[in-house]
C-alpha cells in the first residue's frame, strides 16, 4: 500500500459526532496526522461557511489543508484563502428545479451571501430516526446561515448557485425521489445526502472529481489518499482513494465499496482507522 500522504473525510455522519462537534480523540488523531506532513482536506455536502469553523479548530490553513463545499463543486484553499475551483448551476437551471419542485411537498432551500433563503422559515419539524428535527434550525446552525424568507424562490434566483437543497420526510422523499429527478437525470447530479435530504448540484460534481482536481494541485496520487464517509455522496471519492473507509453507520452501497469498515462516527471512527494504517 501507498504511503498516505492525504486524508479526505467528510462531515456529518463521519468527522462529526451526532453532536455535530469533533470528539476530542478524533481530533487528536487528526492533528498528529498534520503534524506528520499528512494533508488534511474537509468534503461536504454543506457550502464554505458551514465548515469554515472546522478547518479553523484543525488548523488547516497553517498545515496547507483544503475545503471541498456543495459536494464538491467548491474547492478553497485554506493556506493561500483562494478558490481553486467553482462549478455551479446555472440560472436556467435553477429555476426550472425550483418551478419542478413546486408540485412535491418537500422544503427547497438556496444559498446565497450568507443567507439561508427559503419559502418557510417556520417549516414543521420532519421525522427522522424516530425524533423530530427542526430542519430550518439544523440547516442555519450546520451552515452558519442567517435565515431569509421568499414568496417564490424560483422567481428570486437570478444568480448561479452551487446547489440547491431540498428536505422532507424520509418516507415521502423515498416515493417521490424518481420523479423529483426525472427532468434533470441526464443534466444534473441529484441525490440523497441524508435519508431528509435530496439536492441538486451541477453534472460531473462530486467529491471524486474534487479529489482529482486537488490531487492534481498537489501532486499527490489518489493512491496515497485515504478517504472516509457515510453517504452516498461519499462513495465517489471512497471509490477513487487509494484506501476507502466507511463509517459503521454508512449507506449499504458505502460499506460494499469501502476498503475497510470503521466504527461509527460516535465511536471515533476516525481515529480508529488512523491508528491502523498510520501506525
Amino acid at each position: 500500500m501507498s504511503k498516505i500522504k492525504m486524508i479526505i473525510m467528510d462531515v456529518d455522519g463521519t468527522m462529526v459526532n451526532s453532536d455535530k462537534v469533533i470528539t476530542p480523540k478524533t481530533k487528536e488523531a487528526l492533528l498528529k496526522a498534520q503534524d506528520a506532513g499528512i494533508r488534511l482536506v474537509i468534503a461536504s455536502g454543506r457550502p464554505t461557511s458551514g465548515i469554515r469553523a472546522l478547518a479553523k479548530e484543525l488548523g488547516l490553513k497553517d498545515h496547507l489543508g483544503m475545503l471541498v463545499s456543495y459536494n464538491g463543486s467548491k474547492v478553497f484553499d485554506c493556506a493561500t484563502q483562494e478558490v481553486l475551483y467553482n462549478q455551479a448551476l446555472s440560472v436556467d437551471q435553477a429555476k426550472r428545479v425550483l418551478e419542478h419542485l413546486k408540485q412535491f411537498d418537500v422544503y427547497p432551500m438556496v444559498d446565497r451571501h450568507g443567507y439561508m433563503h427559503v419559502l418557510d422559515a417556520y417549516a414543521p419539524a420532519l421525522h427522522v430516526d424516530g425524533k423530530l428535527l427542526d430542519v430550518m434550525k439544523y440547516e442555519i446552525r450546520g451552515g452558519n446561515f442567517l435565515i431569509r424568507e421568499e414568496r417564490d424562490l424560483a422567481a428570486f434566483v437570478d444568480f448561479e448557485p452551487n446547489k440547491i437543497l431540498t428536505a422532507g420526510e424520509p418516507d415521502y422523499l423515498q416515493e417521490v425521489y424518481e420523479a423529483m429527478q426525472e427532468p434533470f437525470k441526464d443534466e444534473l447530479n441529484c441525490m440523497f445526502t441524508a435519508s431528509f435530504y435530496y439536492e441538486y448540484t451541477p453534472k460531473g460534481v462530486d467529491k471524486a472529481k474534487a479529489l482529482e482536481k486537488i490531487c492534481k494541485l498537489t501532486d499527490i496520487d489518489p493512491s496515497e489518499v485515504i478517504a472516509f464517509g457515510d453517504a452516498m455522496n461519499d462513495l465517489t471519492m471512497i471509490q477513487l482513494a487509494g484506501t476507502g473507509v466507511a463509517m459503521a453507520n454508512g449507506a449499504p452501497d458505502v460499506l460494499a465499496a469501502a476498503d475497510f469498515v470503521t466504527l461509527s462516527n460516535d465511536e471515533d471512527g476516525i481515529a480508529h482507522a488512523l491508528a491502523k494504517y498510520l501506525n
